[in-house]
């Protein structure tokens, strides 16, 4: 498993690496986390192991075996804690589960949830930095604000105090030619420049999430700051 992983790590390195030679940007710029909720436990550590400290996640009933036995074991077998971004769609009643667990979240769409989020953030005494989620692709399948909504519900997250907004999130559409996708992240990147000029939140609100397996590149390309890769880096086992 640590041989195929290794390779696959070579391979993703060398592959971001190009992409920002191609954009004219420093890889130091790109971040990226492993999405590991197709994967083992011992596939989840192997990941840390190699220095993916921050892991990706979209359901806590799929990941509370994960998260729980390496927040037992991290001290002992592990350098360092892992760092949990929630990257699906979340439910107001299971915001408890995973507010705490994760630091980051990728999918914040609506003000109940944020409501939901400030509310046990503010209980536990943190604060929580979150992705607004933007469907930008406009396909019915995915989650997020319409465009024109984002900068009216930015404006209105300024009364949420345990909540920080740090950036813009969306998903592509699955295309066999990932060139494709371009116009949706440039999109994303748009906005995220229009936010920053209107928006009490300018400095704050400076992070792209975007670009999985299939079109990371392009997304690099476009301004990611952040990348969520899954079967192109862990793999993908039947469990």
């Amino acid at each position: 498993m640590s041989s195929t992983f290794e390779n696959r790590v070579e391979l993703v390195e060398e592959r971001i690496k190009q992409a920002c030679e191609r954009s004219g940007r420093s890889r130091d710029e790109v971040h990226i986390i492993a999405v590991t909720k197709y994967v083992s436990l011992n596939t989840t550590k192997t990941a840390l192991e190699l220095g993916y400290r921050h892991l990706g996640e979209n359901r806590w009933q799929d990941a509370q075996v994960k998260w729980e036995a390496i927040t037992e074991e991290c001290d002992v077998k592990l350098s360092e804690h892992p760092i949990w971004h929630f990257i699906g769609s979340l439910q107001t009643n299971k915001v408890k589960d995973v507010i705490g667990k994760f630091t980051y979240m990728h999918s914040l769409d609506r003000l109940s949830l944020a409501e939901a989020i400030d509310k046990k953030a503010s209980q536990l005494g943190i604060i929580v930095p979150c992705f607004i989620q933007v469907n930008v692709s406009g396909e019915n399948s995915k989650q997020g604000l319409e465009p024109e909504e984002l900068l009216p519900f930015v404006n209105q997250l300024e009364r949420f105090h345990s909540i920080k907004p740090i950036g813009l999130m969306t998903m592509a559409p699955y295309e066999a030619e990932p060139e494709q996708t371009r116009p949706v992240f440039r999109a994303l990147r748009e906005l995220r420049d229009e936010v920053q000029q209107s928006s009490k939140h300018a400095s704050t609100i400076t992070h792209l999430s975007m670009g999985m397996s299939n079109d990371f590149e392009v997304a690099i390309e476009e301004g990611a700051t952040w990348i969520r890769l899954g079967t192109i880096l862990v793999g993908k086992e039947e469990e």
